[in-house]
Parts: structure tokens; C-alpha cells; sequence
């Protein structure tokens, strides 16, 4: 049996984050990762002289007071080397009209929305009003899902009048928003506001909470942003598992765990490890960071009825179909942008990711391309090997066509490529049927009607992208501080970061 005060189950950013800050406390603390590596949703792979992002390809939060600026500099590491994306993204609506462009400049992006959107900049006000209440109320770290008396005060600790006040949008969508400003009957403002919140919500306009879209339509914007990473998103895994270990906290790989059990004195977490050896570790306190739905395989005996119909009930977030491809640099179009978003087939979209010249994801004159779009899981993790193999290789071949027609690339031109599916994210992330992302940010599952932390069971805690304040390696970082601070408090220990 193997001892720690906490065990950490997960080796993503969220679990990461979570294990650097208890150590950084001087908390013993073990990280269980199924994988040979960390990193998660936002780790790499390589392909002969190729390195590829797994799923995650643009940074939030790097920016002064942004979370991973916040915690980097409370843990004393270096902000890894990133450079802005201007624009964010460009966003092709496939309707003949000229592209929109994210600009990180608020007034580039103030004129290119009024051109695009001629009669929509109420709306624009509006969500910009309740994105600088939303930022100001969460650098204060509040606990949005209280589920005891510290949790509560410390919200309350949070709120402003002017959170109250946005406090009143809390049961409308985007689209209610959008409505109330009386450009309700754009549709293309509507099918650029899908697109966007597609991405980052799992849901779209019409179903995605109002105060939490609001936000997410201004991440592109000064004073925040989103960075393209040098080398590759592995940066981010990498430091904050040199800051665990630097501070005594213990990564153990290839440990696939298997149950949790309630003791009479904590936890036990038994994990399966290579060639099927297994594993014991008892702690006081384990922080999850996995989807949710992983617990009814992993302890539904000690689940409680009313949590356990909860986590049954949960919807299933999306899958993901995800091209990785190289090409030569000279075959893409003059200026073409790092990431690129087109309106493609049954409402969805290609989100594209391509790398920059010398930042160590290629060889100079090559870049590599990443695109990605949702889909069901469906029956991708029960078909057939051979119905499979064809299925995967039919969506392999239309995502490249419509990329070769967006791009104008010559079929020929392509040096490497290859498809991941859910079947492949199931193997990779240990994911329930490979979903990708977390819950959908309808209002009935935003903020305080969401998960909390806190579980009904004493000692389990959980974090990640089903999480306030949801999915992108800035939200699961935040997800990661609110249940360190929260485990922390039980032990009469306080975790304050500076904003």
C-alpha cells in the first residue's frame, strides 16, 4: 500500500495544476496518469520530425491577471515562449461573404464587427458590460457552486453590485441576448455566434448561458487573449510537472486507476499498471480530475442515490474527428492565418490549427495542420475493426477534400496524414467513449447550477472541463485552484493567489 495525504487522479492540465499547488503548500501529494505521458487533452505526439497538439492548439490566459499567469507566478515558474494570435481566428461563414476577423485590437475588432454585422452593436455592448463583471468577479476566486458554509462565505466575499446585477441574466442564453438588442433576426450574426460558441460551450447560440458566451466572444480581445505556443502545448504539462516535483509531489505514469473506495481513515485508489500489474495508494483526500461520468464505473457502490442519478444523467459531450496533416508552407495561401474556422457540413464546423514557421512543430518550409470537427460518438468504440477502418478512412478523405477546396491545396501537395476518432481519444485520454470537452454551458448547468467541487462524499473532490468555469486550459486550471483551495480549507490551511 502505497501512502499520501492526496492522491490525484489525471494527469491533464487540471490535474496537474491541481498536484503543483498542494505541493507548492507542502502537501504530500501523488498525480496517477493512465498514460506514458502528461498532458492530456493538451498533450503532443510526434510523427518523425512532426509534433502535433492531441486536441488543444491555442492558449488563454497568458496575459497579465490571466489564470495560467496568475498560478505560473505562484508556483515561480517562467511563462512558457508564446506569441499572440492577431487575428484569434478568422472565421470563413461559407456563404460567399468576406471572412470575419478576430483582431486583438478592440477597435480593429469594433469596425470589422460593424461591417460584418451592421446593426449589432448593442449586442456587442452588452456582452462586453458582462464580461468585465464576470472577469473582475471571477480574480477573486470565488466558489460559484457553494456547497457549505466557507463556500459560501467566499462567494459572497466575491460579489460586487454589478455581479448581482449580471446575476439577473443567469437563466438566458446568447441568443436571448441577442434577441434583447434587437438583432435577433440576423442570421448571420447568428451562424458566426454558433460557430464561435460551438467550440468552447459544446453548445450554440440558443443554448448557450448568456454569462458565460459573453465572455468567451471577448477572449480574441486585448486586455486578453489567445497565444500559439513555441515547441508545442506539451510546455504547459511539462512546468507544472517540474513544479510538483520540485516541491516533493510524486508522478506516477502509466497508472490506469480502477476504484475508489471509502476507508474508515480516507481513501483507497487502486490502479492498473503495464502488463496488468496493479497498484494500491490510501490518502485522505482525492481530487478527480476526469470526466465525471468516470466515477459510476469506478465507485458506484459508494456513490449516493441522488448523485448517482445525477452523473447518470448527465448529457454526453461531443466527440471529435481530428485530421493531422503536414504540407509544404509554399502551398498555403499568401497570409494564411494560424487558425482558421469554416462553416462545414449539418450546422458544424473545421476548426483549423497551423503551425508557424520555426516554432518546433515542422522543419522550416513545412507546417503542420490540424483540423478538427465534432461528432457524436456514436458507435465509433463498438464497430468492427474492418467497418472501422473503412469509416475512418471515408471521413479522412472528406475532411481533406474540403480542406484542399477551402485552401486551394493540390491534392498531391499533402506529405503526411492521418485521423483521429473517438475510438482513438478513448484509448489516448481514457475518456468515456472518447468525449472531448466538457458539459455543454446550457444556464441550467452554468455556474452555480453546475457540478460542484465539493462532492457529497468527504475527502473527493473533483476539477476539470465539466467544471466551473468550464472547458480550455485556462477554465481547468481555475476548476483546479477552486477544489485545491477548497480541500485546503477543510485543513485549516489558506491558498490565497494573487490576481
Amino acid at each position: 500500500m502505497n501512502t499520501s495525504s492526496v492522491i490525484v487522479i489525471g494527469g491533464g492540465i487540471a490535474g496537474l495544476t491541481a498536484a503543483a499547488l498542494l505541493a507548492h503548500e507542502g502537501v504530500p501529494v501523488t498525480l496517477l496518469e493512465a498514460h506514458r505521458q502528461p498532458g492530456g487533452c493538451a498533450g503532443t505526439f510526434r510523427r518523425g520530425p512532426w509534433t502535433f497538439d492531441v486536441g488543444a492548439t491555442q492558449v488563454a490566459g497568458l496575459e497579465p491577471g490571466g489564470s495560467h499567469a496568475r498560478l505560473f507566478k505562484h508556483l515561480a515558474l517562467p511563462l512558457p515562449e508564446a506569441e499572440i494570435l492577431d487575428p484569434g481566428c478568422v472565421v470563413d461563414l461559407a456563404d460567399g461573404s468576406p471572412a470575419v476577423k478576430l483582431w486583438h485590437d478592440p477597435e480593429l475588432w469594433q469596425k470589422e464587427r460593424q461591417q460584418q454585422f451592421p446593426g449589432s452593436e448593442s449586442f456587442w455592448t452588452l456582452c462586453a458590460a458582462i464580461h468585465q463583471s464576470n472577469w473582475a468577479f471571477a480574480g477573486r476566486d470565488p466558489v460559484v457552486t457553494p456547497r457549505s458554509a466557507w463556500d459560501l462565505r467566499e462567494l459572497i466575499r466575491a460579489l460586487r453590485p454589478s455581479t448581482v446585477f449580471s446575476g439577473l441574466l443567469s437563466g438566458m442564453t446568447i441568443a436571448d441576448l441577442q434577441r434583447l438588442c434587437g438583432c435577433g433576426t440576423d442570421q448571420r450574426l447568428r451562424r458566426f455566434l454558433d460557430l464561435q460558441l460551438k467550440l468552447y460551450s459544446q453548445e450554440p447560440s440558443d443554448r448557450t448561458a448568456a454569462l458565460y458566451g459573453a465572455t468567451v466572444l471577448q477572449m480574441a480581445q486585448a486586455p486578453l487573449g489567445l497565444w500559439h505556443l513555441h515547441g508545442s502545448m506539451q510546455i504547459l504539462s511539462d512546468q507544472l510537472v517540474a513544479a510538483m516535483e520540485r516541491d516533493g509531489g510524486v508522478l506516477m505514469l502509466q497508472k490506469r486507476v480502477t476504484r475508489i473506495e471509502r476507508h474508515a481513515t480516507g481513501w483507497i485508489v487502486e490502479a492498473q499498471g503495464v502488463k496488468g500489474s496493479t497498484s494500491s495508494f490510501e490518502a485522505e483526500d482525492v481530487i478527480c480530475s476526469l470526466p465525471p461520468q468516470c466515477l459510476l464505473d469506478l465507485m458506484p457502490r459508494d456513490l449516493p442515490d441522488g448523485y448517482l442519478n445525477r452523473l447518470r444523467d448527465l448529457p454526453e459531450p461531443s466527440g471529435a474527428l481530428v485530421l493531422y496533416g503536414v504540407l509544404p508552407r509554399d502551398v498555403l495561401p499568401e497570409g494564411c492565418p494560424g487558425h482558421l474556422q469554416r462553416s462545414w457540413r449539418h450546422n458544424s464546423s473545421l476548426f483549423l490549427s497551423i503551425s508557424s514557421d520555426g516554432d518546433g512543430r515542422a522543419p522550416l518550409g513545412q507546417a503542420t495542420l490540424i483540423a478538427s470537427v465534432f461528432t457524436p460518438t456514436g458507435d465509433w468504440c463498438r464497430l468492427p475493426e474492418t467497418e472501422y477502418q473503412q469509416r475512418k478512412r471515408a471521413e479522412l478523405l472528406a475532411i481533406q477534400q474540403e480542406l484542399n477546396t477551402w485552401l486551394d491545396l493540390p491534392p498531391s501537395a499533402w506529405i503526411h496524414t492521418e485521423l483521429a476518432t473517438p475510438r482513438g481519444f478513448a484509448g489516448w485520454t481514457g475518456r468515456p467513449r472518447g468525449i472531448v470537452g466538457g458539459l455543454g454551458q446550457h444556464p441550467s448547468r452554468f455556474g452555480p447550477f453546475g457540478l460542484a467541487s465539493r462532492t457529497p462524499l468527504e475527502g473527493l473532490w473533483l476539477c476539470g472541463d465539466s467544471l466551473h468555469p468550464g472547458e480550455g486550459t485556462a477554465g481547468v486550471s481555475l476548476s483546479a485552484l477552486n477544489a485545491t483551495r477548497q480541500l485546503l480549507a477543510e485543513r485549516g490551511q489558506e491558498l490565497r493567489v494573487e490576481s
